[in-house]
């Protein structure tokens, strides 16, 4: 009797296996394609040092001669006097009016410093940088947003301090025109001096361009590059259809290094929201080191589920 359930049993057995073994890779893949994502990128500048800038004023030698001191009010002799006097000659007449005119330079600089007066600009050789990222979750009935992105993307001239400036301004107004459409939103400023706030920026950069299986449209220092949509169709993939859920959100990051201090505020409702965007919208190009503008998805077609959000995303917050 045991003999036959055991051969009864056996059969069913090996065909549970094999069915749970083929459950068991179609999911793999399923989840592999669940977090293949396409996304859109817009970036460029550079963390070189900012050029020192400094005003020297003009020096000329008044008609009646003697010495004209650089930060005005100088002290002149005229050449009525004897160039042999005081002190036994030429060299001590000489040595009166160069003392006399260093005296007059400290007298002036000394005003000037204490009046709060600079005629020097210049830069610290490693100053202070914000780095600022802004992330916004939207809802997927969003769809005007991503053409838009597309559009800035396509003909943004990321190579220039004004360009780049407006590449922010123009995310930061699409974003501004989609009120109805925010859900979530995160963000923060980090402090760094110039020679730390570049390997400070790419790393959050890394960590939201590795949230895509793919840029499939980029515009870096004006190199534009895309990907055939029909590539990203995916019709070869049986696990199609079991992966992807309905679209239900857009995801947009920007991300800004300025000179200087520069810090949003804490993003906790909509109004918090609303302020930021203004804010890093707002930064002029003289102080924009480097920009960038990243958004998912990007492809026509192509989806960000919720579980892909709370996965992706988990510091985020309803606003």
């Amino acid at each position: 009797m045991s003999k036959k359930l055991q051969g009864f049993l056996k059969p069913l057995f090996k065909t549970a296996f094999i069915l749970s073994l083929v459950l068991t890779l179609a999911f793999s893949h399923a989840n592999d394609a669940l977090a293949a994502r396409s996304g859109g990128r817009i970036g460029g500048g550079s963390f070189r040092m900012p050029s020192s800038r400094t005003y020297t004023p003009r020096t000329s030698m008044p008609g009646n001669g003697g010495y004209y001191a650089p930060y005005g009010g100088g002290f002149g002799f005229p050449f009525l006097l004897p160039l042999w006097g005081f002190g036994g000659g030429f060299g001590g007449l000489f040595g009166i009016l160069i003392f006399f005119a260093m005296a007059n330079f400290l007298v002036q600089t000394f005003r000037r410093v204490t009046s709060g007066e600079t005629e020097e600009v210049s830069y610290s050789s490693n100053p202070s940088v914000s780095v600022t990222r802004l992330q916004v979750g939207l809802l997927a009935q969003a769809r005007d947003l991503q053409p838009e992105l597309n559009r800035i993307a396509e003909t943004a001239d990321t190579n220039s301090p004004a360009g780049r400036s407006e590449v922010l301004q123009e995310a930061s107004l699409a974003l501004l025109r989609h009120p109805e459409y925010w859900v979530y939103a995160g963000g923060g400023t980090q402090q760094a001096k110039l020679n730390s706030a570049e390997s400070q920026f790419n790393r959050l950069s890394l960590a939201e361009r590795s949230k895509f299986s793919e840029e499939t449209l980029s515009n870096v220092n004006n190199q534009l590059k895309a990907v055939c949509q029909e590539a990203l169709s995916g019709e070869d993939n049986p696990t199609r259809l079991i992966s992807e859920g309905p679209g239900e959100y857009i995801i947009v990051t920007l991300l800004a290094a300025t000179l200087g201090k520069c810090e949003i505020p804490a993003i906790n409702n909509a109004d918090d929201l609303r302020q930021a965007l203004r804010q890093i919208g707002s930064l002029g190009g003289e102080q924009l080191l480097a920009i960038e503008v990243l958004w998912t998805p990007q492809a026509s077609g192509d989806t960000l589920t919720s579980d892909d959000l709370f996965a992706e995303y988990p510091d985020l917050k309803l606003v």
